[in-house]
């Protein structure tokens, strides 16, 4: 057969150019801390940690149904709608477009960390939120409160929400019907008649909900004037910092891999996305200037509210939520608690593809004997290649254990990773060989000295 090149029967010689563009391709990226479990993981203390030496923090996700607690210099700080960062009074904070906020939240958040810091926290300019941000208004919390009585009375059971106002608020996103911050700092009449008419819309569908729209009215009109000079184009705001002089990001995401709207155990998620991807669509951040992505990972498992939960410990975790003071930031609710589930950390990191592993509250575990690891799953008898998507299933699943000894000693003191017991050392190797992600920091204790960095 006649080669399908010329007569001299050999392919062509293709001679390669490389031609330097005259576009850099330099620029800075965002690193991330994710929660890799159903949240409650210790976030806050590796943005803190983190945060000491960045120029910008951002939220990128969520609201005010998060919750994390910063210990320094003794003085907790807990953080709803705020980033941790705004405790390094060097860095600007950025509320990004996906986060949905409660204006009476905000304010009181920051007036309270305000008089715990003394002067440490405050809204100044130095903040600053996305102009198209959706705002969650009270209502919204009623609302959220009316569905959940209604899922008890119709299904027996509820979603075990915070009662925020977030799914609501996002539910008015979704029907783009709801209001954004650019609204509120624009023409305060054309707001207040968007705002009558989004209230009408809810009473239409909740006659027996309770509104005083003059009332909140009223005072959304004290929060414009308070917030207008707080809030920026955030587009630009985040290109103009990725692409400009370097600068170091840090993006602070909220609840975590397993309650996100697409990945988690659905129904019983969130509203948001809280895994990597929420970062681009929370920010405007294009996917490739995001760097590196950490996973933060309690040494057991917790979770708060209803849902499944194939680790879940009886008396064990009692002690677990005795010892790790296991109550809920936001609602107060006491979490339950249970073994490491190895195998909803390795999904996590499939959606995530962390960077490293941030494991905390290793010390919880210094009284125990031996310690239960979750490291595959089956059902009816049959192992599962991975962490079902069904929840029908995951409630029937069977958890195959691997079980590690204690080093039953106290490690809060341990400041270096070769001041660890062995045992302890040898539970940390044991996770980064699971997974094959190295575990970065080790938390045993709530200061930020508490955290060991093991490179």
């Amino acid at each position: 057969a006649r080669p399908p090149w010329p007569s001299i029967g050999q392919p062509p010689l293709l001679v390669c150019c490389i031609i330097k563009s005259k576009f850099t391709l330099e620029y800075n990226k965002v690193t991330v801390v994710l929660g890799a479990q159903w949240g409650d993981e210790g976030k806050g203390k590796v943005v803190d940690l983190l945060a000491l030496d960045a120029d910008i923090v951002c939220r990128c996700q969520g609201g005010n149904n998060a919750g994390h607690t910063v210990v320094v210099d003794s003085v907790e700080y807990d953080f709803h709608l705020l980033p941790s960062g705004v405790l390094n009074k060097n860095a600007v904070s950025f509320i990004g477009n996906g986060v949905v906020i409660h204006l009476p939240g905000l304010f009181e958040e920051a007036q309270k960390n305000l008089q715990k810091g003394k002067g440490k926290v405050v809204l100044t300019e130095m903040e600053r939120c996305s102009v198209i941000n959706i705002q969650l208004f009270n209502f919204h919390q009623a609302v959220d409160g009316i569905q959940e009585q209604q899922r008890q009375q119709q299904e027996g059971k509820n979603l075990g929400t915070t009662k925020k106002g977030i799914g609501p608020a996002y539910s008015s996103k979704a029907a783009r019907n709801g209001l954004r911050v650019c609204d509120l700092v624009s023409d305060f009449k054309v707001f207040e008649g968007k705002f009558r008419m989004l209230a009408e819309h809810f009473l239409t569908m909740y006659p027996n909900l309770k509104l005083d729209v003059d009332g909140e009215l009223e005072q959304l009109k004290g929060y414009a004037e308070r917030l207008r000079p707080l809030v920026t184009d955030g587009v630009y705001f985040m290109h103009k910092a990725l692409n400009g002089p370097n600068k170091k990001i840090l993006v602070e995401g909220a609840n975590a891999a397993l309650l996100d709207i697409d990945f988690g155990t659905y129904p019983f998620v969130t509203s948001s996305n809280c895994t990597v991807g929420g970062v681009c669509t929370g920010l405007g951040v294009p996917p490739s200037y995001v760097g590196r992505v950490y996973g933060v990972v309690k040494a057991y498992t917790t979770r708060v509210g209803v849902g499944a939960f194939p680790t879940e410990q009886d008396d064990t975790g009692e002690l677990l939520q005795c010892r790790g003071r296991e109550v809920g930031v936001t609602t107060g609710r006491k979490r339950r608690c249970g073994w490491l589930d190895l195998i909803l950390v390795r999904y996590a990191h499939m959606v995530n593809g962390f960077s490293a592993i941030a494991l905390t509250k290793l010390d919880i575990l210094d009284t125990l004997s031996d310690i239960k690891v979750g490291v595959a799953y089956s059902v009816d008898g049959k192992p599962l290649p991975s962490f079902p998507a069904n929840m029908d299933v995951l409630t029937r699943v069977s958890v195959e254990y691997e079980t590690l000894p204690g080093w039953c000693c106290s490690t809060e003191s341990a400041r270096r990773f070769e001041e660890l017991p062995p045992r302890a050392q040898q539970y940390i190797r044991f996770i980064e060989n699971f997974l094959q992600v190295p575990v970065k920091w080790v938390g045993v204790g709530k200061s930020r000295e508490s955290m060991i960095k093991l490179f």
